[in-house]
């Protein structure tokens, strides 16, 4: 990363100018996640939604991956969700319907005409899940023997589902724009931005656990004794050295990649001539980026989600399903590693597998050999010694399933180390009030890194081209 060029980018006014419209985006999307549905008495209601958040883990995952939207019981609750199904949904069926495939080779056209059947998919969904949410929060706080949901009115329920709807579009829509500025995805970065808004909280676990001297506190060689509790202190540290070489693990898994040198065949046009020249293909260990990793949490959180509506139906026909899929699909704690069941193990298996099958997914939509080999026929280019055409796309067909066989495992390892330091901070340093908290910090901060590794590449490569004169 050129900091030094990324500096002088900022004398470009194009430059300010997106980088300002990023930023002043991002600020309204944390303005909106603090508009409150108006469904009741906001302070009442704030404090009640806050209070069955906080008692759930699967309330506390969908809490930090809304921005803090589902605690405030805000506008835009119901968040990116709708719009990551629809991405997921219409991507399968470009894969699956030959007509949808077709024209999504047609080129910029195709792929717009894509992105708005995206778009009109995602308005039920956010319709459907507005109502769900509305439904399972009425439903819990009406559990807990308060009446600040009891009897809402039809016209409530629609001005509710059409305020959480137009919340859910508004981000879709500002993601968009993001992406048009060209320093990043939208949809990542306002993923990014409700993360990182959430970090003080997982900061304050943490410091609370360290300045609990109940149990002692840690003597430094006998000359003094401070005042922090001395096994967090040393599981801490312990942890803080393994997140940093975590931290530079991925960061070298996301720059990898495979360089495949180009030759162009010498032509000759009148008295000019043209090729003769060597180029390079890079080829990404981990092309999709962080797109498995949102994909994978965003399915795994619709199990415990659809639990969670049935559980609040109340119907004993749907009891039995429903307390299953919300205990298997709830992020676990880490004493349920430690009981006789195997249950604990779902979520972190099922969060493996599906990073590697989207990292797959994702990257045979972002990386067409066929098209890439087509496009070195069309324009002379070949590889030492492959034949250009359909040995070369069979030959970097290859060549990317052996990077994706490692790159996605490694992806999903990585995933799922918070559930091994969760365990181990519950074992070692006896740290029993986690409540996954690690693990969905530790999911948190590994989409954090990416999409900040991604957005600084991207907006690296904007600085290389506005300072372009400066080079020559």
């Amino acid at each position: 990363m050129n900091w030094k060029t990324i500096g002088k980018s900022l004398k470009n006014t194009d430059m300010r100018k997106r980088l300002l419209v990023l930023l002043g985006l991002v600020v309204v999307y944390r303005f909106l996640a603090h508009i409150p549905v108006p469904l009741a008495d906001p302070t009442q209601l704030r404090e009640v939604v806050n209070s069955v958040v906080s008692g759930t883990d699967f309330g506390g995952f969908l809490n930090l991956l809304s921005g803090g939207a589902l605690a405030q019981f805000s506008i835009v609750l119901a968040g990116l969700s709708p719009f990551i199904t629809a991405s997921i949904i219409t991507q399968l069926l470009t894969k699956a319907v030959p007509k949808l495939e077709e024209l999504h080779k047609d080129g910029e056209s195709g792929r717009r005409k894509i992105q708005q059947w995206t778009r009109i998919i995602t308005l039920p969904l956010a319709i459907v899940q507005s109502i769900a949410f509305i439904y399972i929060l009425r439903q819990s706080v009406l559990a807990g023997n308060s009446t600040v949901l009891s009897d809402p009115t039809i016209f409530e329920w629609i001005l509710a589902v059409g305020a959480m709807t137009t919340g859910s579009m508004l981000l879709m829509w500002l993601g968009e724009i993001i992406t048009e500025q060209g320093v990043g995805n939208g949809l990542s970065l306002l993923i990014f931005a409700g993360i990182v808004s959430q970090l003080p909280q997982f900061g304050q676990f943490f410091v609370s656990s360290l300045f609990n001297t109940q149990n002692g506190s840690l003597n430094v060689f006998g000359w003094f004794t401070l005042p922090v509790n001395p096994v967090p202190f040393w599981a801490f540290i312990v942890v803080g050295l393994v997140s940093l070489a975590v931290l530079y693990f991925l960061v070298k898994i996301n720059e990898a990649q495979r360089v495949i040198t180009i030759n162009y065949a010498k032509r000759v046009q009148g008295n000019s001539s043209y090729g003769g020249v060597k180029s390079i293909l890079p080829i990404k260990m981990v092309a999709a980026g962080v797109i498995p990793i949102i994909f994978a949490v965003a399915f795994l959180s619709l199990p415990a989600f659809i639990g969670q509506v049935l559980k609040a139906t109340g119907n004993q026909a749907y009891a039995d399903i429903a307390g299953k899929l919300v205990t298997w699909f709830a992020t676990p704690n880490p004493g349920q590693f430690t009981g006789q069941t195997w249950e604990a193990f779902i979520y972190p298996i099922a969060y493996f597998v599906l990073v590697i099958l989207f990292t797959y997914f994702y990257t045979g939509i972002v990386f067409n050999s066929n098209e890439i080999a087509e496009n070195l026929q069309k324009q002379g280019g070949f590889i030492e010694g492959i034949r250009p055409g359909d040995q070369t796309e069979k030959y970097l067909a290859s060549t990317m399933n052996r990077l994706i066989l490692f790159g996605s495992i490694i992806l999903g390892l990585v995933a799922i180390l918070p559930f091994v330091a969760e365990y181990l901070l519950y074992n070692i340093a006896g740290i029993q009030d986690s409540s996954g908290n690690l693990a969905i910090g530790g999911t948190g901060i590994l989409i954090v890194v990416s999409v900040a590794l991604e957005a600084l590449r991207q907006i690296n490569s904007r600085a290389l081209m506005v300072t372009y004169d400066d080079y020559k």
